[in-house]
C-alpha cells in the first residue's frame, strides 16, 4: 500500500498500476496522452494486463469503466486515454458512458492534494440509466497515470453511491512518492 493510501481512506477495494511514472514510461505515456498517438494503447494495454493481479481482477468484473473526460479535454486531445486502453483491455466490458464527468475542471498537472480534491469534488456522476448495471456489480475503473488518486478516489464515491460492490483502479502509471509531495 502505498503512503497516500495509508494516510487516506479510499473508496477503492483494490488498486494496481503496472509500472511507475519515471523513465522509460513517463516519455511513452506523454507520446500517447499528449501527443495524440492512441496507436500505442494496444502496446500499453498488454503491459498493463500482465502486471500482477490485473488479469483476475479483469476476470471477474462485470464492467470495465474508464475515467471520463471533461468535454474540453475531450476536445484538446481528440480521444480517451483511458477509454483507449479500457478497450484494449476488455472490450466487451468497456462502457464509455456509465461513468460521466462534469464541466471543465482544472489542470492538474502541478497541482497539490489539496488542489486536485478541490478541483474534482463531485465532478462525476452516473448515468441514470446505467446505475442498475452497475449495482451490486465488480468494477473495474481504469486511467493512465494516478498521481494524488484524487480524481479516481472521487470517480469511485461516486460508484460507490450507485451501489457498486467492489472497485479495483487499474493505471497504466503510478507517480513516484516523493513527487505526489508538493
Amino acid at each position: 500500500m502505498c503512503h497516500n493510501c495509508a494516510q487516506h481512506l479510499s473508496p477503492l477495494d483494490a488498486c494496481v498500476a503496472a509500472v511507475s511514472y519515471t523513465y522509460p514510461w513517463s516519455d511513452c505515456i506523454g507520446r500517447f496522452k499528449f501527443q495524440a498517438d492512441p496507436s500505442l494503447a494496444r502496446t500499453l494495454a498488454h503491459l498493463m494486463r500482465h502486471a500482477p493481479w490485473v488479469e483476475p481482477a479483469l476476470d471477474a468484473a462485470a464492467l470495465v469503466l474508464p475515467m471520463p473526460l471533461s468535454p474540453a479535454r475531450l476536445r484538446e486531445r481528440g480521444f480517451n486515454q483511458a477509454l483507449e486502453l479500457a478497450r484494449h483491455l476488455s472490450p466487451d466490458k468497456t462502457h464509455a458512458h456509465t461513468l460521466l464527468r462534469r464541466g471543465d475542471s482544472a489542470h492538474q498537472v502541478g497541482a497539490s492534494r489539496q488542489e486536485r480534491l478541490d478541483h474534482v469534488r463531485d465532478a462525476f456522476w452516473m448515468s441514470p440509466e446505467r446505475v442498475s448495471a452497475v449495482r451490486g456489480q465488480r468494477v473495474v475503473l481504469v486511467d493512465d497515470v494516478m498521481t494524488t488518486g484524487a480524481s479516481m478516489y472521487e470517480a469511485a464515491r461516486a460508484l460507490r453511491v450507485a451501489g457498486a460492490a467492489h472497485i479495483t483502479g487499474l493505471v497504466l502509471a503510478r507517480t513516484e512518492e516523493k513527487e505526489r509531495h508538493h
